[in-house]
């Protein structure tokens, strides 16, 4: 999937983001978590996620 699309994924919907950047993994269940507690961190963390 292209890059930009992935980053667009990880602002407007962090976990599903973080699922085409990695899969279904420890990155995906920490992303559910920091989503569930505020959507910011997931945001983060879906952006870093992807990046790397």
């Amino acid at each position: 999937m292209n890059k930009l699309v992935i980053i667009i994924l990880c602002v407007l919907l962090p976990p599903v983001g973080v699922f085409f950047a990695r899969g279904a993994g420890k990155d995906l269940l920490i992303n559910i978590v920091l989503t569930f507690f505020f959507w910011v961190p997931g945001m983060i963390h879906g952006l870093w996620v992807a990046t790397r």
